[in-house]
């Protein structure tokens, strides 16, 4: 339990420096996080290397014993390079480039520009790769900010047409997986085949699926060479990227994979106001960020994390961006409420963060993000989120002399699979306005929080032979390694809609949904439809009455039986009692989630919790940590024998408190 912060030195001047690192070392910082945005610093012209202000930097910090985070600037190529070489830049889909002025100006697929990032990374792994001091490295800077995987440069078309020959083998292979036979799209040769933009009306789904695949693997290539480079003039230091919260753009599980620590950029509040909240939870939560928005995100990334020596999960990651304050990019951007920056770095290390790093250290007077606030004000006064995060700082020390904080992990009994391919599926066809896989992924997350259980959120090739529950929001195509682990398992089983309706190609299976899991769920869908706003179906079942909207399913029950049914009969939820699996054939309404995972969790044997929906608990090694994000206090004690180290069994308003516990659950 470290903490962190963003810090850059070529914004301000040089006299302050050695100024800003004492404060940072009595604030209880220990790492900083360096150079993601300095290319133009480091070399102003083409070959006219400038390392001395980046040295003297790392010494003042090094002098008051700071750890860096050093970073590859390659998010930010600089403008002679644009200049020389245009075709740096990506292409929207309407063929115009995207300029220089701001920043992710450049195409994944260039093959100038990966030239010019492998450069630029071994300079400055050969610079800094053995200094002491650089104990971790990040690279580039929260791929695919602002729209940018997607590029339709004459680049990706090339590329994309190779990774189809690759993928494919043979264009009667592409022309059968793809359903070309529709519509007269038959293709002769892969060169024929141009990214799917401008089309006259919808796309071919299954061309969009394979645009997404390939765009995504362009990410993971590109990452893959700069962790090359690193680890090969940087031996032994960790390597991580800083990934972004309800971004499904790219594979995160492939890109994780090259990665010793994933690491995540929090923005509690700019989340709760751009994402896909209703209004009066974007009232309700305003200044305090939706209670699960952080913490799903959190379990994400910790399940993402693998050794790269044994391929098994290690469970390490980081915050790298700790919103301290308002930001600047949201549509509204309000302050966070007194303790909600405490709140937000305690429920980090309930779910197993090693760091949380602040951004920034200081505010800018200047330029795109003068109005995203820092720990500092622009003028070096302290701001509201110094002030919590030495408060951080100084309960860590006193958390340490307690205990020795070892082996600290979530062990949780639920896992949560979450798969990017499976998204961007139901993305591409949603079949209805307002049906969002990520957003049901979340719903059913949060309701699983407000039950008291902590959640793993694995990815589709995770082992689940330890779990008791298995929830899978959205999954409408099954990989046959994961359906041997859902057929292994011993867990209860959970399938909400859409669940193995697409085989990996697109298309409808031979058998009908839920395709390969029909066995399983014991159930074939016969119909699907979705509800537009202000249908309300009604739903009766354990002995209460709930409600779908969005979409409802005909089911056709097999070996299952109903547990609840809608108004005409016809079964809404089943369960096959010889695989343990419910399918959930509508979006269900609200705290109706609730009830429906509830039944699962006690029939797994699972101890649940009846909790406001304000308060959030968690247990990690011996410690249970609580927070509440209401502006009332509330009184809660553990279950178990536990000591309050950290606060008191009345938790306070946007307070937290931290229990020991005699054994850890």
């Amino acid at each position: 339990m470290k903490l962190g912060v963003c810090y850059y030195p070529e914004q301000w001047p040089e006299r302050w420096w050695a100024n800003d690192a004492k404060r940072m070392r009595k604030v209880g910082i220990s790492h900083v996080r360096l150079a993601e945005f300095s290319w133009a610093m480091i070399e102003p012209s083409p070959g006219q290397l400038e390392w001395g202000w980046l040295d003297r930097a790392i010494a003042t910090l090094v002098n008051e014993g700071l750890l860096i985070i050093l970073c590859t600037p390659t998010a930010t190529p600089p403008k002679w390079l644009i200049d020389a070489h245009p075709d740096v830049l990506a292409m929207g889909a309407d063929g115009n480039n995207r300029n220089f002025g701001s920043r992710r100006h450049y195409c994944f697929s260039s093959p100038i520009y990966r030239g010019e990032s492998q450069r630029i990374t071994r300079l400055i792994a050969e610079r800094y790769g053995n200094h002491p001091q650089v104990v971790a490295w990040q690279t580039d800077n929260e791929y695919g900010c602002h729209d940018t995987v997607l590029s339709y440069s004459p680049s990706a078309r090339h590329n994309f047409r190779r990774w189809l020959a690759s993928h494919h083998k043979t264009i009667e292979a592409l022309n059968a997986a793809w359903g070309t036979v529709f519509w007269s799209q038959c293709y002769r040769n892969f060169d024929e085949i141009d990214p799917p933009a401008v089309t006259v009306t919808e796309a071919n789904p299954s061309q969009r699926l394979d645009w997404q695949r390939f765009a995504s693997d362009e990410v993971v290539a590109f990452n893959r060479e700069q962790v090359s480079i690193l680890r090969q003039h940087s031996p032994g230091r960790p390597v991580t990227h800083n990934f972004m919260g309800f971004f499904t753009a790219f594979n995160h599980h492939d890109v994780a994979a090259d990665l010793d620590i994933a690491s995540w950029d929090s923005y509690p509040l700019g989340f709760t106001q751009m994402f896909f909240l209703g209004t009066d939870e974007k009232i309700r939560w305003a200044t305090t960020g939706h209670p699960d928005i952080a913490s799903f995100h959190h379990d994400l990334y910790r399940g993402m994390s693998v050794d790269r020596h044994t391929g098994k999960p290690n469970r390490r990651w980081w915050v790298m961006e700790q919103q301290p304050g308002p930001v600047n990019w949201a549509s509204w951007n309000p302050a966070p409420e007194d303790g909600m920056v405490r709140l937000w770095t305690w429920q980090a290390f309930a779910h197993g963060a090693e760091l949380v790093s602040y951004f920034r250290w200081r505010q800018a007077p200047f330029a795109q993000e003068q109005m995203h606030a820092g720990l500092l004000r622009p003028d070096r006064s302290d701001d509201k989120g110094l002030v919590e995060a030495t408060s951080v700082g100084r309960e860590l020390v006193r958390l340490a002399k307690k205990l020795p904080i070892t082996n600290l992990d979530v062990r949780a009994k639920v896992a949560l699979v979450f798969d990017y391919n499976c998204l961007w599926m139901t993305e591409i066809q949603p079949h209805g306005a307002d049906y969002n896989p990520l957003e049901l992924c979340f719903r059913l997350y949060s309701a699983l929080r407000q039950l008291g259980l902590d959640v793993d959120i694995v990815s589709p090739n995770a082992s689940l032979a330890n779990y008791r529950l298995v929830v899978l929001p959205a999954m409408p195509t099954i990989a046959p390694a994961l359906l041997a682990a859902l057929e292994a398992s011993t867990a209860e089983i959970v399938l909400a809609p859409r669940a193995g309706s697409k085989t990996s190609t697109m298309q409808i299976p031979a058998n009908l949904a839920p395709g390969v899991l029909t066995d399983l769920a014991g159930i074939t869908v016969t119909r699907v439809a979705s509800l537009p706003p202000g249908i309300v179906t009604k739903v009766t079942g354990f002995d209460k009455l709930m409600t779908a909207t969005r979409w409802r399913e005909e089911l056709r029950l097999n070996t299952a039986i109903a547990e609840a049914s809608f108004d005409n009969g016809d079964a809404a939820i089943s369960r096959n009692a010889k695989t343990r699996t419910r399918y959930v054939a509508a979006w269900l309404a609200g705290d109706d989630w609730l009830t429906l995972l509830g039944r699962a969790a006690d029939d797994a044997g699972l101890i649940t919790a009846s909790l406001p929906d304000t308060i959030r608990v968690s247990a990690i090694g011996t410690l249970i940590i609580a927070c509440n994000f209401a502006s009332t206090p509330f009184l809660w004690r553990p279950t178990a024998p536990a000591e309050c180290i950290i606060g008191e069994a009345t938790i306070g308003a946007h307070g937290v408190a931290v229990w020991q516990l005699a054994v850890a659950l």
